[in-house]
């Protein structure tokens, strides 16, 4: 089995609710598109039922926009499949307006506040060498 990690990245000016935001949405990439990555549902003694999660930890990086353009460049060049949250993206209400908004924008034009990907444990460990865990 391949051992694999989550990893977060996030510019490390944005407001709280923004970087809980962005690691909201962009967790849920990974979760939407592996099935594998999410394990069985939750149930307490009284029978309650409550919904799956990751089986693996999730680390959160932060670091300025040189940081996440570093982390960004590297992710692209292994072909390592990851989601993105843009500055715009706080000012866009659904997911319509949000996949409008990164497509109106080159790579180069797009601001990056937040990212998350998951693969082999060394390939994280590469594209994430240098950058800082979140404080």
């Amino acid at each position: 089995m391949l051992a694999t990690k989550i990893a977060v990245m996030l510019r490390d000016d944005l407001e709280v609710w923004q970087k809980l935001n962005v690691t909201a949405f962009t967790v849920s990439g990974i979760a939407g598109t592996d099935r594998k990555v999410v394990g069985e549902e939750y149930v307490d003694q009284s029978g309650n039922r409550y919904l799956p999660m990751f089986k693996q930890p999730v680390l959160v990086f932060a670091g300025d926009p040189k940081d996440i353009k570093k982390v960004y460049d590297r992710a692209l060049r292994r072909k390592v499949n990851f989601s993105i949250f843009t500055e715009d993206l706080f000012r866009t209400n659904n997911d319509e307006d949000n996949r409008n908004a990164v497509r109106s924008r080159t790579s180069e034009e797009l601001e990056i506040v937040g990212l998350a990907m998951r693969d082999d444990k060394k390939v994280i460990d590469k594209i994430f060498r240098g950058i800082s865990l979140h404080q």
